[in-house]
């Protein structure tokens, strides 16, 4: 099948649509609110509140019916885990750190069913819980699988209270059996360390560092003959020419003499001014292939406010350090997951370097994100390589989506226009569930706005007014009401009483007040608004750019058991 968004509870999807041993490599940043008051993730609960923060994947996890259910059921099957999560419940009691790690427990059991016996996974945390995780990673992989703990230096120095600035995010790195891929990625050395070693220069300004053409020791065969009129014997050492220079430049020869004049035709020995000083080789810095990657990464940058990448995610992670997870675990056509997808940093990367790729998440507003991402990168493209699943894609699922979670549904019915949700708390949008930004004056560069209103129950006529109220208010071009029902005639006489917005650079005219339903968009109807020069609603993501692959494969058969 094609690459794959699900909208849903990744514990659900995991188990319903990702078959035994199908995925390469997996990556994982589950939100966990760090930033509160540490003490209160250790608070016990008594057990009653909501779970519907749980379920909805909150920066907050907390101790509750939903999560106590969680967590008997993982100690009831019993093994490493079981013991883990009773261990943590003496130690943490029924605090909201608890419910966390009640959460991720049965998660972490289906990745690890799910991956291959070569396949490796990444789980991104911060110091606060990192240390509870490894344990249970522990449990579910084995110690024996563990490879590291990366430290990525993810912002710069500032001030924190009576404390060492917090500035790092954690990346427990394991495998799921000895026979796991690594491809060996090498990073650049750092150009001091060239300045410092590579302090020669040839006749075309390549920067070299002349290494020794001798070994330790004598040898009695044609190693161990002069050559040149310098005979390394004298002082207790013989020709030791290094293979693998040899086999990149091509050069062959029979003695040891030979492999040394075929080396010297080819401008390869540096010979001291002093006569008869010993030959060296020149090792050229542009020869190196790089240093072996270490498990501090401080060579890649957080996102800053005006990077070209940046999308208005909070928890938005840089593109180079998934592409140096991707490129280090997996080679091209594998399969990559991310289970708890945000914006979509993984799977956009896995996009570009050649990868299929299956994400997850739990809110409407994550997909949306992640459609219009891959959009803005790929192009029209991407649609014949991607799909969406668990998305309403009828009037009847959205009414259900409705009735399960009007905030779902509300996010979702943005989407369908590529609004955003207004950044708010629930109950305090004034009105408003989304905007969408644009501009269509080439000279004034002024930013205008279109406000959408969402409705899933009955609507009338005092909506349609309270829309009107709205955009006056808000100095808007058009306001949108989107609909569940078929707007009566009273509705549409109201809207269409507002008058037009006037688009004077395109000499159009667009209804003020606009009504759509779910139906209508779901057939491809689309808001009447003048042809802007830059709609803004989500930060474009920039195009990507990649060498070409063969088509994508099927994860027919790989993936998915549908």
């Amino acid at each position: 099948m094609k690459n794959t968004l699900f909208y849903g509870d990744n514990l659900d999807v995991l188990r319903r649509h990702v078959a035994d041993e199908s995925v390469d490599l997996i990556y994982l940043d589950p939100p966990f609110k760090s930033d509160q008051n540490y003490n209160v993730l250790f608070q016990e609960r008594d057990g009653s509140r909501s779970a519907a923060q749980i379920r909805a994947f909150k920066d907050t996890w907390q101790w509750d019916q939903s999560a106590a259910a969680a967590f008997e059921e993982v100690v009831e099957e019993g093994g490493q885990v079981s013991l883990a999560m009773q261990a943590f419940r003496t130690l943490l009691g029924e605090s909201d750190m608890l419910a966390y790690l009640s959460m991720m427990a049965p998660r972490l059991k289906e990745m690890r069913r799910v991956l291959k016996p070569t396949g490796s996974i990444y789980l991104h945390c911060d110091p606060t819980a990192c240390h509870y995780l490894k344990i249970l990673m522990d449990a579910v992989f084995g110690p024996r699988n563990f490879l590291n703990e990366i430290t990525w230096k993810r912002t710069h120095a500032h001030g924190s209270s009576k404390r060492y600035a917090p500035i790092h995010d954690l990346l427990l790195f394991y495998a799921q059996s000895n026979t796991y891929l690594w491809t060996d990625l090498k990073i650049p050395h750092d150009p001091a360390y060239i300045e410092e070693h590579f302090d020669y220069e040839d006749e075309n300004g390549r920067r070299f560092q002349p290494i020794t053409l001798t070994g330790s020791g004598v040898r009695h065969g044609e190693s161990g003959q002069p050559w040149k009129g310098i005979n390394p014997t004298i002082v207790g050492r013989h020709w030791a020419i290094p293979g693998e220079i040899l086999e990149k430049l091509g050069l062959q020869g029979v003695t040891a003499q030979d492999k040394l004049d075929a080396l010297d035709s080819a401008g390869m020995i540096y010979w001291p001014k002093k006569t008869g000083g010993t030959p060296r080789l020149k090792w050229y810095a542009d020869q190196l292939e790089g240093t072996a990657m270490p498990d501090v990464w401080t060579d890649i940058s957080p996102i800053s406010a005006r990077a070209a990448e940046r999308l208005g995610y909070p928890t938005q992670k840089p593109e180079a350090l998934l592409e140096r997870i991707i490129k280090a675990s997996s080679n091209e056509g594998d399969v990559v997951l991310d289970p708890f997808c945000g914006c979509g940093t993984a799977v956009a990367v896995a996009q570009r370097l050649g990868r299929r790729w299956i994400g997850i998440d739990i809110t409407c507003l994550a997909i949306s994100l992640m459609k219009h991402r891959l959009h803005a990168a790929f192009g029209e493209s991407i649609k014949e390589s991607c799909q969406v699943i668990g998305e309403p894609v009828s009037v009847t699922d959205a009414a259900a989506l409705a009735a399960e979670n009007p905030y779902q549904f509300q996010w979702w019915a943005l989407g369908l226009v590529n609004a955003r949700p207004v950044e708010q708390k629930k109950g305090a949008d004034r009105g408003i569930d989304g905007r969408i930004f644009f501009h269509d004056e080439a000279k004034s560069g002024k930013t205008k706005q279109i406000i959408i209103s969402v409705k899933a129950g009955k609507t009338g006529p005092a909506h349609i007014r309270d829309l009107r109220g709205v955009v006056d208010r808000e100095k808007a071009a058009i306001g949108l009401l989107i609909a569940m029902e078929a707007p009566t005639a009273p509705m549409r006489k109201e809207a269409a009483s507002a008058g037009f917005y006037e688009c004077v650079a395109w000499n159009t005219k667009h209804p003020k007040i606009q009504i759509l339903t779910v139906g209508e968009l779901l057939e491809g109807k689309t808001l009447d608004a003048p042809p802007s020069r830059d709609i803004r609603t989500f930060k474009k993501a920039p195009r990507a750019r990649r060498k070409p692959v063969e088509k994508q494969r099927d994860l027919l058969d790989r993936t998915q058991d549908e």
